[in-house]
């Protein structure tokens, strides 16, 4: 009789966050703008969530040989996550309109039948004030769930509520 694991939460690939490597989206070689991403998830109840599998995935810069666009990493335990990227650039939106830097942030964890995603975006960026999609949320506080504060030169911090009170705001897909 098959034991229900971890990995059967999130599929077959649960094996990818325990390779670190994964969440070093330069680790080919990537020339840009290294930043470094950290965060923590907490649950409703504001307790630390220490088994979350958490992806990344931008368009800026575009995927290349040298850069995959895409990592992986798993909360500590602390309910801490850290990746290491490129730092992205504007990338073009529906219309003529242009999307801020962003960073797009799936969360897979105990207890969500289906995963979350929402957005990392970065302080002081110019073009937030007029991104589609952070003008689709009208609460300046909730808009703010989604801005990561710088904490060092080259290093952002974010931040992620499951629910509750500063609840993460979090994308239909």
């Amino acid at each position: 009789m098959a034991v229900a694991t971890a990995n059967q939460t999130i599929g077959p690939y649960w094996h990818l966050i325990e390779d670190a490597s994964w969440a070093d989206l330069t680790r080919f070689g990537a020339a840009g703008d290294r930043i470094v991403l950290t965060g923590t998830v907490t649950d409703g109840a504001g307790d630390r969530v220490t088994d979350a599998a958490i992806e990344i995935w931008q368009s800026s810069p575009p995927a290349s040989p040298d850069f995959p666009a895409y990592g992986r990493c798993r909360t500590d335990g602390t309910g801490a996550f850290r990746f290491i990227t490129l730092k992205p650039g504007p990338v073009a939106g529906v219309g003529n309109a242009q999307q801020a830097p962003h960073i797009a942030i799936t969360i897979f964890a105990r207890g969500l039948l289906q995963a979350l995603t929402t957005r990392l975006y970065f302080q002081d960026e110019p073009l937030n004030e007029t991104d589609p999609v952070l003008s689709l949320i009208e609460d300046a506080a909730r808009r703010r769930t989604l801005i990561a504060q710088p904490v060092a030169p080259g290093a952002w911090h974010l931040d992620i509520r499951l629910q509750g009170d500063n609840e993460t705001v979090f994308m239909e897909v």
